[in-house]
């Protein structure tokens, strides 16, 4: 037997266990994000749901890290931003059914409405979201303005992509779209996961500023959407990918990227929005 024969054979026997690591990374990095989702969408739910549909937006001051919630007298910004936190806890919650195999093979009716119910929903929090950016002034940096009207642009490209190859029946690159949607739609989640993790993993605001002009604070405002995307591209290529080694270190790269996430959902949890709850 040649090199070049027993080479090949080395590669051959590494695919399925390479192809399991993926697929098992992939699992555990869902599972970690719909804990953080439920709980993040548990929250805009308990907090926002009962004062935004009563009209009481002034209970929104109990959340002292808002940059710009309720304003008195500002009565259409409070509407676009009730609507907005609304939609986010239907984006969170809908784009993980659209995430499980068991509803895309077996409920396909469920699967097809919630999709459209997603799409519409992460279209319509981006042109709030640009409105609440540019008109109303939410963010004080002009950098923070143009990472969030970047982050939009890209969910309204993505999710109009993703509804024209639904409607041409190209369910490969449908689910493609769809998940590039998912992806930059949860850009704000990731970023308060992201500055919990710092904050813990540094033991302090390094980088991050009052004004959110800090190295941190540009560096994040790209990243915490396009890092994840950058990761969901590098995936899809290695599970198409006959090479063991792309997939291993895929693999890897993701269980990284998990353990980083589930610092961040944990900090979350216990010290952005458990504290906010307990107000309530």
């Amino acid at each position: 037997m040649n090199t070049t024969t027993s080479a090949l054979l080395a590669r051959l026997d590494l695919n399925p266990a390479a192809a399991k690591a993926l697929k098992t990374a992939a699992q555990l990095w869902f599972v970690a994000a719909a804990v953080g989702l439920v709980i993040f969408a548990y929250f805009i739910v308990v907090f926002y749901g009962p004062s935004s549909l009563s009209g009481n937006f002034e209970a929104w001051t109990k959340n002292k890290m808002l940059l710009k919630g309720y304003v008195a007298g500002d009565t259409v910004g409070n509407l676009f931003f009730a609507a907005h936190v609304l939609l986010a806890a239907i984006i969170a919650f809908g784009g993980l059914l659209q995430l499980v195999p068991q509803i895309r093979t077996r409920a396909a009716g469920i699967h097809r409405w919630n999709g459209r119910v997603f799409l519409v929903a992460v279209m319509a929090a981006s042109i709030v979201g640009l409105y609440l950016t540019w008109v109303r002034g939410t963010n004080p940096v002009i950098v923070g303005s143009l990472a969030i009207s970047l982050d939009a642009l890209l969910i309204l490209t993505f999710a109009a992509l993703a509804w024209r190859a639904a409607r041409a029946r190209d369910f490969v690159s449908h689910r493609r779209w769809a998940l590039r949607t998912f992806i930059v739609a949860c850009g704000v989640w990731f970023q308060r996961l992201g500055y919990m993790a710092w904050l813990i993993i540094n033991q302090g605001p390094v980088g991050i500023t009052e004004n959110m002009d800090g190295a941190f604070d540009i560096v994040w405002g790209f990243a915490c959407y396009l890092l994840p995307l950058g990761l969901l591209e590098i995936y899809l290529r290695a599970k198409d990918s006959r090479s063991p080694r792309a997939r291993f270190a895929m693999a890897g790269a993701l269980l990284v990227f998990t353990g980083v996430m589930v610092v961040g959902i944990f900090g979350a949890t216990m010290f952005m929005w458990r504290p906010i709850l307990a107000k309530v």
